[in-house]
């Protein structure tokens, strides 16, 4: 590595030269201009403007600031984008210890997916329980039930009374473009129905034509927004043939929530894996507390 720390002793040696050469420059300017001061008439052609009676000489820009300034765009430019390896130029590709970091993150995510992509499910859920009391625990709790309400409820979320507190409270914050689904006002009663359809005939297996009436007309009232098979107009409102499945979880893990208590970040950012978010997914969605 010796060539690069010579390397870097040439860009301090630059970056101290160009510090003096500024300060030169400056005081020889300013020294100019202080002359000027004291010995320069009055000439030139005044402004019409007036501010408080005071007027301004119509001068053109100083030739010197004007050159300072292309030159300095002009080294900008070059110092950060001319290629390696040219004179007075910056090496984007160059050593930083950001780009070790990110470097050495990198190789140890695509380790541990080569590592861990074919885990079985007791494994994911191990993985996804550390991950979870991490990432999750400090608003979901650790038993994962929303402490006292103050978030969602995850050990019913992904089961027909999980449907029937969305349908019952609402549920925010998700960004689908057919807007959130505010707190119903119908009977428990009639969610319970709804959530009874939803289980059998859009997740389930079921034929929708043995529904009773009273699944069907509860069903209705849900349909504006996830369509009659329940998919939900092609992404502008949660696909519930999904629901209490992985696909599910992994979709509101990578959207991120604006909840009643703070926003729950989009986990698509980098900070987890896939295999991560996959082990997150089956804890959340197992029995296990």
């Amino acid at each position: 590595m010796s060539w690069l720390s010579e390397y870097y002793g040439y860009i301090n040696l630059l970056a101290i030269a160009g510090a003096v050469a500024t300060v030169v420059i400056t005081a020889f300017v300013v020294t100019i201009y202080f002359k000027n001061i004291k010995s320069a008439k009055k000439s030139g052609e005044l402004s019409t403007d007036s501010w408080d009676g005071i007027k301004e000489y119509k001068n053109p820009l100083p030739l010197g600031w004007a050159v300072s300034f292309l030159v300095l765009a002009l080294w900008a430019i070059w110092y950060m984008f001319a290629p390696a390896g040219l004179p007075f130029a910056y090496p984007l590709g160059a050593y930083s210890q950001i780009g070790e970091y990110n470097a050495e993150v990198a190789a140890y995510n695509d380790k541990f997916t080569a590592q861990w992509q074919n885990a079985d499910e007791a494994t994911l859920k191990e993985m996804g329980e550390s991950v979870f009391l991490v990432q999750c625990a400090p608003c979901h709790g650790l038993d994962k039930s929303g402490i006292g309400g103050k978030a969602a409820d995850l050990t019913v979320w992904g089961t027909k009374e999980g449907i029937v507190n969305s349908v019952l409270q609402g549920s925010k914050g998700l960004g689908y473009s057919l807007g959130e689904m505010v707190p119903d006002t119908v009977e428990e009663e009639s969610a319970r129905l709804a959530a009874d359809y939803v289980v059998k005939y859009v997740i389930g297996s079921q034929d929708p034509a043995t529904a009773t009436d009273a699944e069907i007309e509860a069903w209705i009232y849900c349909t504006s927004c996830h369509d009659n098979d329940g998919k939900g107009f092609e992404g502008g409102a949660p696909d519930l043939t999904t629901y209490g499945k992985a696909e599910f979880a992994l979709e509101v893990l990578n959207r991120g929530k604006e909840g009643y208590i703070g926003s729950m970040p989009s986990f698509n950012d980098g900070r987890l894996t896939d295999i991560q978010k996959k082990a997150v997914s089956a804890y959340v969605l197992s029995a296990e507390q």
